[in-house]
C-alpha cells in the first residue's frame, strides 16, 4: 500500500529530509503541499513534482489523498496545525523540537493517542544503524559502568531579516535548534531522564546563542551539553565508562563522514557509517510504524520529555518558555 504524505510548509529541509527519500521508497508518494501563500505552493510543487498545491495549512488535512502530514513549519506553528491533523485522522511526522514547550508536546501526543495515529519527531540522526550500533554497545557493557557523557551540536546559523531561528517568536535559538538533538541522543543512549543541574547561555535579543548545560542521570551519572549557533560546524557524543568510552562523530548526519570509536584496553576499534542515509532510514521507519510493523521510536511521551529539559534549561538562564 503507498504512504501518501503532504507537506506542510515549502520549507528548505522538505527536499532533503523528505522528498528525496520518497523519490527513493517505491512505496511512498508525496501527493501534496500546503504553503500560507498559493503561489508559493503551486511555484514549489511545480519545482518538486508534487501533484497538488494547497493555500492554508488547515486545508492539507482535510485531503482523501493524504495519509501522513509532515510538519516542517517553525516549532511556534506547530500546535494549532498539528492538533488539526490529527482530529482528521492524520498521522505526523514533526520537525524537531517537537513544540514551542512541554505543555504543547503533551497536547500534541494527547490528540495523537486520542486519535489513534502515530506523531513522530523527526530526529533523523535515530533511525541510522550506525546510532543502532552505539546503543547497542552502551547496552551490551564493553565499556563497564557508566561514570559520564558528553555531547555538542554547534553551527553557523546566519542572521539576516526574517530568520527564523534568530526569532524568539517562532521558537528559536541555538538549543531549540540544534541542542535538541544532542541532549535527545544522551537521554537515548542513556536510557534514562536527566535532572538539570546548572545552565548557562550567551543570549542575544531573546535567543540563546549557546547554551552549555549539566545534566545528571540517574545514579550520579553526569552529562554535560552545548550547542551553538555560532561555531563552525561539528557534533559529536563521548560515553565513558570504568573500561572503555564510545565516540560519535557526526552522528546528526553520520552518511557525512561520520564515525564510531570504541577504546578499550584491548585497543581502539573504529567503524565508518554505512547503509541508507539518516533520512532514508527515517522514512523506512516511518513505513513500518503505518503498516503496523514497528512502535514508533520518536514523538509521545519521549518528545514531552525532551520538550521538558529544554524549558528548564531556557528557564534557568532567564528565558521564556513558550
Amino acid at each position: 500500500m503507498t504512504l501518501r504524505i503532504g507537506l506542510l510548509g515549502a520549507s528548505r529541509i522538505a527536499p532533503k529530509a523528505i522528498i528525496g527519500p520518497a523519490n527513493r521508497h517505491g512505496d511512498v508518494i508525496i501527493s501534496a503541499i500546503a504553503a500560507r501563500d498559493g503561489a508559493i505552493a503551486q511555484a514549489y510543487a511545480h519545482e518538486h513534482g508534487i501533484a497538488a498545491a494547497v493555500e492554508g495549512y488547515t486545508d492539507l488535512a482535510l485531503r482523501d489523498d493524504v495519509d501522513l502530514i509532515y510538519c516542517a513549519l517553525p516549532p511556534a506553528g506547530h500546535l494549532e496545525t498539528c492538533l488539526a491533523a490529527l482530529r482528521a485522522g492524520k498521522a505526523l511526522l514533526v520537525e524537531k523540537p517537537f513544540a514551542m514547550n512541554a505543555e504543547q508536546a503533551q497536547a500534541i501526543a494527547t490528540a495523537a493517542g486520542e486519535a489513534g495515529r502515530p506523531a513522530l519527531e523527526a530526529f533523523h540522526y535515530r533511525f541510522h544503524s550506525m546510532f543502532e550500533r552505539a546503543l547497542e554497545i552502551v547496552r551490551d557493557g564493553p565499556l563497564g559502568p557508566l561514570v559520564g557523557a558528553e555531547s555538542l551540536f554547534e553551527a553557523q546559523i546566519p542572521r539576516y531579516p526574517g530568520a527564523l531561528r534568530w526569532d524568539p517568536a517562532q521558537g528559536g535559538g541555538g538549543m531549540m535548534d540544534l541542542g535538541c538533538y544532542p541532549l535527545h541522543a544522551l537521554r537515548t543512549l542513556l536510557g534514562q531522564e536527566p535532572e538539570l543541574k546548572s545552565a548557562t547561555a550567551e543570549l542575544q535579543d531573546g535567543v540563546d546563542v549557546t547554551m552549555d548545560a549539566e545534566l545528571m542521570f540517574a545514579g550520579g551519572l553526569p552529562a554535560r551539553l552545548r550547542s551553538s549557533m555560532a561555531g563552525e560546524r561539528r557534533d559529536w557524543i563521548t560515553v565513558e565508562g570504568r573500561r572503555g568510552t564510545l565516540r560519535l562523530d557526526a552522528f546528526v548526519a553520520p552518511q557525512n563522514g561520520g564515525k564510531l570509536t570504541l577504546s578499550t584496553a584491548r585497543g581502539e576499534h573504529v567503524e565508518t557509517a554505512e547503509g541508507p542515509s539518516t533520512y532514508d532510514a527515517q522514512l523506512a521507519h516511518v513505513v513500518a510504524v503505518m503498516a503496523g510493523e514497528a512502535e514508533p521510536l520518536t514523538g509521545g511521551e519521549d518528545a514531552v520529555a525532551n520538550m521538558t529539559i529544554i524549558d528548564a534549561m531556557r528557564r534557568h538562564v532567564g528565558m521564556p518558555v513558550g
